[in-house]
This record gives C-alpha cells, sequence and structure tokens, in this order.
C-alpha cells in the first residue's frame, strides 16, 4: 500500500509564489500606476465568465505577480485599503529608483536613508542603527539603504537594498546574461554547423537514365551522424553511399565529415576496385578517429545499361530490393564496421536490378523508431510501407515513408532518419 511519501530519489515539483493581494478602489486607475508611474508589467488583465475581472502586474526584473482586487465597500477587504502591505520590493540601486519614481509622482515616506545592523559580542544580539557612521569590519553583519512609498491608494510599500543581497542580485544578473550569451552562441554555432553539415550532402543528382531516385536525411539534433552520397563512377556508373557514424550531435557530426572526406579522396583512386576503395578508407578512418569511434555504411556500385550492382554491406541494416514481382531480396552485412579494426577487408556483393524493381537503402533510425509501448517500427512495417507507396515516384515514396515513420513514433525523434529510394523505370506495357 503507498504511503504517498515522495522516493529520495523522485524530483522535487517546482513551487513558485502565485501572487500578494493588494486591494484597490478602482482597477484601471491603481493599473496606471503600476503600468505608468511604477513600469510594471501587466501579468494579466481577464475577466471571468461569472463577470468577475482579474487584474495582476508584475515588476520588470522580478517573478513576482501583484493581484490587485477590488473588494465591495461594504466587504472586509474593502477596510485593507491604505494600510502597509508588508510587501518589500529589492533592488540594487534605491536612490535611482527614487529619483525616477519621484519625478513619475510616486509618493515616498521620506528619503532614502542608510541602515546598519551591529552586532554585539558580549550580548549576542543585533540592533538596527539609522544613518549611522561607518562600523569596523568586525562588528558589521549587513547594511543597506531603504525607503518607503505609496500606490494611488495609500498602499503602503518598502523599498530596499541590502548590501549582500545587492551583491548576490547583481552577481546573479551576470551569471544570467552569461548563460543567455553562451546559449545565443551556441545556437549559432549550432546553426552554422547545421549549415556546414547540409553541403556534405549531395547537391546535385547526377542524372541516370531510366532511375529514378532520391535521398533525405533528418537529423535528430542540429547535425548528426548520419550520411548519404551520390556519386559519378564515370560514363553508365553511379555510386550510392549511406552511412551511419556512431554517436549524436556535434561529435557524430564531426566524425561523419572525416568518413566523407575519407571516402571521397579514395573515390578518385580505386573507382574500379570497391574493396581497395574500402580498405583505405577504413585505414585513414581507423587512424583519425577515437577509440572506439566507429561507422556502418553501404556503398554500391550500379551500371546503368546492365542493371548489375556490386555492393559492400560494412554493418549497416540490409538494403532492401523490393522487385517487380513483389518478391523482396536483402542485402546483407558483407563486411564488419568501418574505424574499429586495422586490419579489415570485405567480400563484394552482386545483384541485378530489373525495371520496375525499387531498391531501398536506410539507417537504423527508421527501424528503431518507437512508440509510447516501446515497440520498434522495424524492418516489417519499413516494407510494408515501401510496397503501398512503391508505384509513386522515388521523392514520395521517400516522403511517405518518413511519415509512416513519425505516425508511428510522435514523440521527440531519437536518431538521425536517412532513407535512399531508386526505382528502376519499369518497361512499357
Amino acid at each position: 500500500m503507498s504511503t504517498g511519501a515522495r522516493s529520495p530519489s523522485q524530483p522535487s515539483p517546482h513551487l513558485r509564489i502565485h501572487s500578494t493581494q493588494i486591494f484597490v478602489r478602482d482597477l484601471d486607475r491603481s493599473l496606471r500606476f503600476y503600468v505608468d508611474q511604477l513600469g510594471f508589467h501587466l501579468a494579466y488583465d481577464v475577466r471571468l465568465q461569472a463577470g468577475e475581472r482579474l487584474v495582476a502586474v508584475a515588476p520588470p526584473d522580478g517573478s513576482a505577480v501583484l493581484s490587485l482586487i477590488a473588494p465591495k465597500p461594504d466587504s472586509m477587504q474593502y477596510k485593507l485599503i491604505g494600510r502597509s502591505t508588508q510587501v518589500v520590493f529589492i533592488t540594487e540601486d534605491v536612490v535611482s529608483k527614487y529619483k525616477e519614481w519621484s519625478l513619475r509622482g510616486v509618493r515616498f515616506n521620506h528619503t532614502p536613508r542608510l541602515r546598519r545592523i551591529k552586532f554585539d559580542p558580549e550580548a549576542r544580539t543585533t540592533r538596527p542603527q539609522v544613518d549611522s557612521p561607518l562600523l569596523g569590519e568586525e562588528t558589521t553583519v549587513w547594511g543597506g539603504v531603504s525607503t518607503r512609498f505609496r500606490d494611488i491608494d495609500g498602499n503602503a510599500f518598502s523599498l530596499v537594498s541590502f548590501d549582500e543581497v545587492t551583491h548576490a542580485l547583481e552577481a546573479q544578473r551576470r551569471a544570467a546574461t552569461a548563460k543567455l550569451e553562451l546559449e545565443r552562441r551556441a545556437a549559432q554555432e549550432l546553426e552554422i554547423a547545421n549549415e556546414v553539415q547540409c553541403r556534405f550532402f549531395p547537391q546535385l543528382r547526377p542524372p541516370i537514365h531510366a532511375l529514378d531516385y532520391s535521398g533525405h536525411c533528418f537529423p535528430a539534433r542540429a547535425v548528426g551522424g548520419d550520411y548519404y552520397d551520390f556519386l559519378d563512377f564515370g560514363p553508365d556508373r553511379f555510386g550510392l553511399v549511406i552511412a551511419d557514424v556512431s554517436g549524436k550531435g556535434i561529435a557524430a557530426a564531426l566524425l561523419m565529415a572525416n568518413l566523407q572526406a575519407n571516402l571521397r579522396s579514395q573515390c578518385a583512386i580505386s573507382l574500379d576496385q570497391p574493396q581497395r576503395l574500402l580498405c583505405a578508407v577504413n585505414q585513414l578512418f581507423s587512424q583519425n578517429t577515437p577509440d572506439g569511434a566507429f561507422a556502418t555504411l553501404f556503398l554500391a556500385d550500379y551500371h546503368v545499361p546492365t542493371g548489375r550492382l556490386r555492393y559492400v554491406n560494412c554493418g549497416h541494416p540490409p538494403a532492401l530490393i523490393l522487385r517487380r514481382d513483389d518478391s523482396l531480396d536483402r542485402l546483407h552485412a558483407t563486411a564488419t564496421v568501418l574505424g574499429i579494426f586495422k586490419k579489415w577487408d570485405c567480400e563484394i556483393g552482386e545483384r541485378t536490378i530489373h525495371p520496375g524493381d525499387t531498391l531501398a537503402l536506410y539507417t537504423d533510425g527508421i527501424t528503431e523508431s518507437f512508440n509510447e509501448a516501446r515497440d520498434e517500427f522495424g524492418e516489417d512495417r519499413l516494407i510494408d510501407s515501401l510496397r503501398r507507396h512503391r508505384s509513386q515516384p522515388s521523392q514520395c515514396i521517400l516522403d511517405n515513408i518518413v511519415a509512416d515513420v513519425r505516425q508511428f513514433s510522435p514523440h521527440e525523434q531519437h536518431d538521425d532518419i536517412t532513407l535512399i529510394i531508386a526505382k528502376s523505370a519499369a518497361p512499357p506495357q
């Protein structure tokens, strides 16, 4: 049976004071005083269905809210108008605030006064000293400046600044300003990183006769570790690449950029030898990345006239070929992942893409997307989506599959989602 006690591991819920009631005679007149003369913000001004009006104001630099209430003349609350509210406003500069508000017509009881607290070591007590000369550091606990003012209805408030409180407020303000600046810079840097990473993806698609293809990456954060590419291997040859670098965010994006640079630099050397190409890429990637970093990758070399597809699957989810007769072909791994082993080799797989076939390359951000019940989208749902949309152009197939994934997993995206769809033109009927 539950006792209702909170577990020590459970976080304490956020708690704050919502408002303090200030009784006034006229809401509109008081609202003008607090907004125009004190410079407060209007927190809310609403009217309930029963006709009751709720009005509140708040200081510009604080979270406190003053609820302005105009009670009926025959009520007990009406007698509280014009009395001390026991509300204390703290500022780092009482004198400046006193001058500012005085020019706006605010009525003060007296000019700001210096107040200090003196500690008596023998009696172990404190007593206030008003307008006292400076005391020795060994006897001064704290000091400050204070005054009192009244609103348009005579409600009295205190305006004070304590030394320690002033310093704490200033330190808090500096910390908040520095935090906002850091967040601004981080957001700006992420925006720049996103723009740079977008340039890594294909900006132009080489025109390939009889092949309709599309690709896109949807990062879970501003930048990510997924990568896809379309490579021009020369006349009648076309390369498709999809990869997934371990990790997320900036770190994964840097590794992805390193992998892309290695792959593209080696393509010019080993166009006709995918095995040699990827061995060189693995060596460079393992040399230039931290221990434990790795990438899964699928590289396909498509020969346009014959439809021959040579491929290497480096620990990547199997590519799918949905045949024209609705049968399915999976292109499983032919090598281990890139980047972990210095001595690395691979095998070359081969298939033929016939007219009417559809090729799908994807990262595990699709199949491992999960719903509220923690069920994964999985390969079966991906195949079903591919079958349902196969008659559409490649870009529409891609968009619809991603839409199906997001409908299945509508919460925050946890992993990068990348997909390539390539359709071989069906023969004429």
